[in-house]
C-alpha cells in the first residue's frame, strides 16, 4: 500500500485542493517576504479553527525564482507546516504555473485512483513582478493552459499582485479572472479570506457553487 493510499484510507474525506504559487523573486526581498511569511503562518492558524476543514483542505506551497520548486507537498490543514520563505533571483512566473497545474494532475489522479471525492482544485498565485527571465512563450502558453482549464471549470485560479507588480498585464495573461492588488501588504488579511473561503467551500458539496465573501484585502 502506498503513502498516498494509507493516508486516503486514514482519511476518506473529501479534497479541496490548494496549490499557493509564491513569487519568492529578489524584489519580495525585506518587508514583503515577511509580511508572506506571517500571512502563511495565519492561514495555518485560521485553518485550524475548522474541524471539516482540517480533513478537507489539501495545501500545497510551490515557490518560484530562478527556479520553480514543491516546497510543501499537498497535506491536509492539520498536517501543514507553514515554511519560511527567503527571496533571490528573477520571476519565472510562466515554469511556476506550469508546475503547479503538473501537480494539481497528479494529485487528482491520486484521488480518482483512491475513490477520493474532491472540489474545484484553487490556484492562489501571488506576484510583486512581471515575468523576468524566462522565454515569453512559457509564460504565454502557461497562461493559455490556466484560460483552458478556467473555462472548463477544472480549477479556479486567483492572481494576486503586490505593489508594484504589472496588474495590466497579469490582466492581459489571465483575462477570465481579474487580477486582484493587495492593499499594501496586507497579507494576513488575505489569508484570512482564503482560509475562510477554503473552509466555506469543503463545507458545501462537490461542483456546488459557494458564493465567496468579497476581497476587502485587495482591489480588483
Amino acid at each position: 500500500m502506498n503513502i498516498d493510499a494509507i493516508e486516503f484510507a486514514e482519511n476518506p474525506e473529501p479534497r479541496c485542493p490548494c496549490v499557493l504559487l509564491l513569487d519568492t523573486s529578489g524584489s519580495m526581498q525585506g518587508a514583503r517576504i515577511a509580511a508572506l511569511n506571517a500571512g502563511l503562518m495565519t492561514f495555518k492558524e485560521s485553518l485550524m479553527k475548522d474541524n471539516l476543514a482540517q480533513k478537507r483542505v489539501d495545501v500545497s506551497v510551490i515557490t518560484f525564482d530562478s527556479q520553480v520548486k514543491i516546497v510543501s507537498d499537498f497535506v491536509t490543514a492539520d498536517s501543514f507546516e507553514p515554511p519560511t520563505l527567503t527571496a533571490q533571483g528573477l520571476t519565472f512566473t510562466g515554469s511556476g504555473i506550469d508546475l503547479a497545474l503538473d501537480a494539481l494532475d497528479r494529485r487528482k489522479t491520486s484521488y480518482k485512483d483512491n475513490g477520493i471525492t474532491y472540489y474545484r482544485p484553487w490556484v492562489f498565485m501571488i506576484t510583486d513582478g512581471e515575468p523576468c527571465g524566462e522565454n515569453e512563450s512559457v509564460v504565454r502558453l502557461a497562461a493559455q493552459k490556466v484560460q483552458a482549464q478556467e473555462a472548463g471549470k477544472k480549477v479556479a485560479f486567483f492572481t494576486v499582485g503586490v505593489e508594484g507588480a504589472n496588474i495590466q498585464q497579469l490582466s492581459t495573461l489571465f483575462p477570465l479572472r481579474a487580477p486582484i492588488m493587495l492593499k499594501g501588504l496586507s497579507f494576513q488579511e488575505m489569508f484570512e479570506w482564503l482560509s475562510a473561503s477554503m473552509s466555506r467551500v469543503s463545507q458545501s458539496r462537490p461542483n456546488e457553487q459557494v458564493a465567496l465573501a468579497p476581497p476587502g484585502w485587495g482591489i480588483v
